[in-house]
């Protein structure tokens, strides 16, 4: 019920709310849904602080990546100061000044976001710094479930399963396609990292399952 003192929402989130759900069926083949592999590069780590510089997406789905359909937006930042994160994305100042406004570049995210499960590598990071973005410029928080290609390949590879030992980490994007002798393009750019990203989840879900011996149902992946 929307009473009358209630803020109208812009159409693009009406649309993105109406469409999406945390809900999913269990049983329904993975083939059948639609995944879009994302990625940030921020300015730094602090999720109270550090600002996005920019975002990738592209859409999976069916087993195969829809390489043509690989966004990418380097957001306007007139702010935006030299950090030691620049080194590893390289994303300079005079680069964010050319960019896209951030408002503009979220709901062009919107649809592409809308009704799909977002898949990443230690994704959690990047829902984060988008859920601060979406708070700020349209209130909403993003309700799509998501999965850690990271917390995938702990219960595909035995080489990075769950020890029970309390200091643990998933591991990281390098060590992961590296294990599995993945070429990587261009590393450390959103693009880059969502394009690599979604070679490894593609590359786990047929290992998954080959060691099940069946086609993968949503509930045989560690969504959140």
């Amino acid at each position: 019920m929307k009473f009358p003192w209630t803020p109208k929402r812009e159409p693009e989130v009406e649309a993105y709310l109406a469409g999406t759900s945390r809900r999913y069926r269990r049983k329904d083949p993975t083939a059948e849904a639609p995944f879009v592999v994302l990625d940030t590069e921020a300015s730094g780590f602090q999720l109270h602080t550090d600002k996005i510089l920019s975002v990738a997406t592209m859409s999976v789905q069916g087993n195969r990546a829809e390489t043509s359909s690989l966004r990418h937006w380097l957001i306007r930042r007139t702010e935006a100061d030299v950090t030691p994160a620049t080194r590893i994305h390289t994303i300079l100042p005079s680069d964010s000044s050319e960019g896209t406004p951030e408002k503009e570049v979220l709901g062009q995210l919107l649809p592409i976001l809308t009704g799909s499960i977002i898949v990443g590598h230690h994704i959690g990071f990047d829902i984060a710094m988008l859920n601060r973005a979406f708070q700020e410029h349209y209130n909403l928080k993003l309700k799509n479930r998501y999965l850690d290609t990271a917390v995938l390949a702990q219960r595909v590879l035995d080489a990075y399963r769950r020890t029970g030992y309390a200091n643990q980490r998933p591991p990281g994007l390098d060590e992961v396609v590296s294990h599995l002798g993945l070429t990587v393009w261009e590393r450390h750019t959103a693009d880059g990292d969502t394009f690599a990203t979604g070679q490894l989840f593609l590359l786990l879900c047929a290992r998954l399952r080959r060691q099940l011996e069946r086609e993968l149902v949503l509930s045989d992946l560690p969504l959140t």
